[in-house]
């Protein structure tokens, strides 16, 4: 099993619940709003007056061989989004209960 974290701009929250209905992944758990900015070349998204957008988060536990086809169709909607910005990072899950 793995955790799949993704920060993602607000705006595109409708196309990242479509990327995980279509990976099968039913389960998660989301931040509506979370703060931060790119590690290269990312805008700030802090939802205030100088930077106002924001950022949401989701984190779902998935089998291992999901996780490339999650990974891939982000890194698309990444490339056709780039200014919202998004980012994705994977762990090793050791036990569920």
């Amino acid at each position: 099993m793995k955790a799949v974290f993704i920060s993602y701009n607000q705006a595109l929250t409708e196309r990242i619940a479509l990327l995980l209905d279509d990976n099968n992944v039913r389960g998660f758990t989301k931040w509506e709003l979370t703060e931060g900015r790119g590690s290269v070349d990312g805008e700030p998204h802090y939802g205030t007056h100088a930077w106002p957008s924001m950022n949401s988060s989701v984190l779902a536990i998935v089998e291992d061989e999901k996780v490339e086809n999650i990974l891939n169709d982000l890194r698309i909607l990444d490339k056709t989004t780039k200014m919202q910005g998004s980012r994705a990072f994977v762990w090793n899950i050791e036990q569920v209960c």
